[in-house]
């Protein structure tokens, strides 16, 4: 038997707890040319939000009664292709199931940091941590001696573009929410300085934590958080747009402050990221992820639940703000 979290039904915002299921069915037969995976660790992420709306998003959207579309890591128990065998670790499209009778396309690599947690191939060594890195380089682009400001500044990926962005000689300055976050980012993650949106003041904490201006702002959440960053931009400031989370609802289009006359007066420059687009750059971004763990100078946080049951409340959980770090389902 296989057990396996469906879309029950389509979210109305942010998905909760009743708009899954866990169901049973008998494991499925091997095809010519497929593999079966067993799954050991299930990644939650923020862009599941979008993958399971049915408004405006880049990728298809999972249709009602499907198995969740994540990222998962798992080991090869039976193969009928040459290129994978039995015993592998891989991290691909695999859902959150207990097992997945999968293409070799739905393989995202091999697992081979062997040295290192398997689980990190789902946050810091995944799609995560590729983000943060190629993100800031690709569009941020971030001198040394540019101050780099980060929201959602302890979370999967923003934890990491605050380190990246601090290994790359610069000043790094962190939002996030709450005194426990604020002393995270500091502590674990060597911000320089990080400031609660939570607080009163939010616009004047970012001024004065960033005297000279933004450089590069990586902004994982949009709409009023952001609304105060953008008066600081520096001349020639670059913004990578890299998630919309404080947005309760996607329908309608969400509208706010117009940011036209600070790019133009600012020459600053902002652009979208979206991973999908960069998966050639994914094996040797992880490569020199890697590295920077083995060294030290790139930490870690993970909030891992356990076992199938923590599936359905795990999104909603996230945009509770319960996790510190990475969330991930371990069966």
């Amino acid at each position: 038997m296989n057990r396996a979290v469906i879309l029950a039904s389509r979210p109305a915002g942010i998905a909760q707890a009743e708009n899954f299921a866990i169901v049973e069915s008998d494991s499925k037969p091997l095809a010519e040319g497929q593999i079966r995976i067993r799954n050991e660790y299930l990644s939650v992420e923020p862009a599941m939000r979008g993958w399971i709306a049915d408004v405006g998003n880049y990728s298809e959207p999972v249709a009602i009664g499907s198995v969740m579309r994540a990222l998962a890591v798992g080991q090869v128990i039976e193969s009928r292709t040459g290129d994978y065998q039995q015993g592998e670790w891989l991290i691909g499209w695999f859902g959150w199931q207990d097992e997945a009778v999968v293409d070799p396309a739905t393989i995202v690599r091999r697992i081979i940091e062997k040295d290192l947690p398997r689980s990190l191939a789902l946050g810091i060594l995944g799609i995560n941590g590729v983000t943060a890195h190629l993100a800031l380089t690709k569009i941020g682009k971030p001198e040394p001696g540019d101050t780099v400001l980060v929201s959602t500044a302890s979370g999967a990926v923003g934890s990491a573009v605050g380190q990246i962005a601090k290994v790359l000689g610069c000043t790094t300055i962190g939002i996030t929410g709450g005194p426990e976050k604020v002393a995270q980012c500091i502590e674990r993650f060597g911000y320089d300085d990080a400031v609660d949106y939570k607080a009163a003041g939010l616009e004047d904490a970012i001024a004065a934590a960033c005297p000279n201006g933004v450089n590069v702002y990586f902004d994982n959440v949009a709409g009023q958080i952001s609304d105060a960053v953008y008066p600081q931009l520096a001349l020639n400031a670059r913004v990578v747009i890299c998630g919309t989370a404080s947005f309760p609802t996607w329908d309608p289009w969400p509208i706010g402050p117009r940011v036209e006359r600070h790019l133009l007066v600012k020459r600053a420059r902002m652009e979208g990221f979206v991973i999908f687009d960069h998966m050639a750059n994914y094996e040797s971004s992880v490569a020199r992820l890697a590295d920077w763990v083995r060294s030290g100078q790139l930490q870690y946080a993970e909030d891992i639940l356990d076992g199938m049951e923590a599936c359905p409340d795990a999104l909603a959980g996230l945009y509770r703000g319960e996790n510190k770090g990475k969330r991930i389902i371990k069966l």
